[in-house]
């Protein structure tokens, strides 16, 4: 049982810059794990480099977390590191700014979240399993907007760049076509890296939890899963390959499934600036693809959590979406998001870290409740990430 399969690390974000860089070598596994802790209020742990080293015993990890937390603590006194395992999670927590989550652990998650909403402490997690989202938003929203919290799911490949490609869009559209558009239409057309093996949790998790519950599996279809009290118009079902007009053959995306609810979620948490009518949908360009659906990605031959591609797979990883912006006369804009390393750990990790600088640092007025990145964020984000993260955001025609 891999080391993220049996915990996560949750990550404690003091405001406040982090007056130098630490590096803090294990090697109790045999191979060299390295941390940094950069001149910036976040802790960059596991996904881009240490994950994959990290392959020892949760005692191990346990242990050696907490001995890098007291190192911390007694330098500079603003970060705390939890581990599944602690009894109590509301005592460290209500000291917190800022919990960073890394890794799947739904049970553990739902607990954090939960004392986070309460002590007014800002949450980032990796979460891409919709029903546990939901359960989420219908349980804590109300306490996260009472005490302040600010809690982001999904501050990953699912499902930033699809979120901002789409927000990216739509600005595109409002500068060259004097508005928005209602209908976007989000285009894989290249992608290499190997399978995260949190990725395949999530599908594991999600159809244990559809099996258990048959009452979710609606929720599961429905793109508007995670709009509580609004449904919008019928949107494509993605799920067959087809012909796009806009970029030839096109095939089902398996992260469509989360990536599209967010996206209808952040359209609702702005206060639907894309219009009541908006539709939008993901597919992979060629085809058909014989892609997995995401819930046929648990089974015993595929990755599992911690596991994935080798450093020299994640350097060499990458990724590029096209988003098409319609509007109602027909005119059209294109934009395309890319990323410079493998998607599901070398990109990731960069991605949920400057997400968490940028809520820290640049995003003091975002009120709390359950948000979305792109919408609590927004033009901020895309900045840091330009900046910090590998990712581009272009105008490709307009």
């Amino acid at each position: 049982m891999g080391v993220m399969q049996v915990g996560f690390v949750a990550i404690g974000i003091a405001q406040g810059a982090i007056d130098r860089a630490v590096t803090l070598a294990h090697t109790k596994t045999g191979v060299a794990s390295t941390a940094t802790l950069r001149e910036r209020p976040t802790f960059h742990i596991g996904l881009a480099e240490a994950v994959a080293l990290v392959r020892g015993s949760r005692a191990w990890l346990r242990d050696a977390l907490r001995e890098f937390g007291s190192f911390v603590a007694k330098h500079q006194g603003r970060l705390r590191v939890t581990c599944q395992g602690e009894k109590r999670l509301d005592a460290p927590i209500m000291h917190l700014e800022t919990v960073l989550v890394t890794g799947r652990g739904v049970s553990l998650s739902s607990d954090v979240v939960a004392a986070c909403a309460e002590a007014g402490t800002d949450y980032l997690d990796l979460s891409g399993e919709p029903t546990w989202m939901r359960q989420m938003i219908d349980a804590h929203e109300a306490a996260a907007k009472a005490s302040g919290a600010r809690i982001l799911f999904s501050c990953g490949f699912d499902s930033i760049p699809f979120e901002l490609g789409v927000f990216f869009a739509q600005e595109t559209a409002k500068a060259k076509l004097g508005g928005p558009v209602p209908r976007v239409k989000g285009r894989v057309r290249a992608i290499q890296g190997g399978l995260s093996g949190g990725t395949a949790a999530s599908g594991r998790v999600t159809l244990e939890a559809m099996t258990k519950d048959p009452s979710l599996f609606p929720l599961m279809m429905s793109p508007f899963a995670l709009t509580p009290g609004f449904e919008g118009p019928e949107q494509p079902r993605g799920d067959k390959p087809e012909t796009d007009p806009d970029v030839g053959p096109v095939a089902p995306f398996m992260m469509a499934i989360i990536n599209t609810k967010n996206v209808h979620r952040s359209n609702a948490l702005m206060g639907r600036p894309w219009g009541d009518d908006f539709v939008y949908d993901e597919m992979v360009v060629g085809g058909p693809a014989e892609a997995p659906a995401f819930t046929d990605l648990g089974g015993a031959a595929g990755p599992q959590p911690g596991e994935g591609p080798t450093k020299a797979e994640r350097e060499a990883g990458f990724y590029d979406i096209a988003f098409i912006g319609v509007a109602a006369d027909g005119r059209r804009v294109k934009v395309a998001v890319k990323g410079d390393r493998d998607p599901g750990y070398g990109s990731t990790s960069k991605m949920i870290a400057e997400t968490a600088i940028c809520l820290v640092k640049e995003a003091p007025e975002v009120p709390g409740g359950v948000w979305t990145p792109g919408a609590a964020l927004q033009g901020r984000l895309i900045a840091r990430l330009r900046g910090h993260a590998g990712l581009s955001f272009e105008v490709e025609a307009a």
